[in-house]
């Protein structure tokens, strides 16, 4: 009934048009903000089926979204310094192998190896507003735990996840559940 489709509009993936209605975040339209701004006003997307990027290290990968981020929300630079302890810490927490951060994005992982790194990703742009398309699809239970885990670990982020599994929802304890039906949002 759109679920993913709703997630991709919310996160401006161009590939979506909005043909009626507004979208509000943080009290600013962003209804035709690209997607670029809207990640970095905080708005996570992470994806049901997550892209190989071919050439481009985690490493890098990371260090760019972060200057970025920092650079965007807080107007100031982000030493290498800063960015090394925050991927230290953030890399020990979801026990990632140090190796893994020189390979390039998710090329050669598992489903649920990719959702470690997105994780990862998550953790280390910080974002306001996080949406997870199933994240719990393609993860063992030991990653499912993590996810929950991680989401739990993060007050200061809204979560909005989306998942056809009750054992997932029940590990993750959201303080709201809404059902999307008919293209109409239901809040339980």
């Amino acid at each position: 009934s759109g679920k993913s489709t709703l997630a991709n509009a919310i996160a401006g993936n161009p590939a979506y048009t909005t043909d009626s209605g507004t979208i509000i975040f943080n009290n600013s339209d962003i209804t035709n903000e690209n997607t670029t701004t809207r990640a970095l006003m905080g708005i996570f997307l992470g994806s049901q089926h997550v892209p190989e990027i071919p050439g481009l290290t985690i490493l890098s990968f990371l260090k760019h979204s972060c200057i970025a981020h920092t650079h965007f929300q807080l107007g100031q630079d982000l030493s290498m310094g800063q960015f090394l302890e925050k991927l230290e810490s953030a890399r020990a927490q979801l026990n990632i192998p140090q190796q893994w951060l020189n390979r390039s994005v998710n090329v050669g992982f598992s489903g649920g190896e990719r959702k470690k790194i997105m994780l990862l990703q998550l953790i280390m742009t910080q974002p306001k507003f996080a949406i997870l398309d199933e994240p719990d699809s393609g993860a063992d239970n030991q990653t499912q735990q993590l996810i929950a885990d991680t989401i739990k670990s993060m007050p200061d982020t809204t979560f909005l996840f989306i998942s056809h599994q009750q054992s997932f929802t029940d590990l993750v304890s959201p303080t709201h559940t809404i059902t999307l039906s008919d293209g109409q949002i239901m809040i339980q």
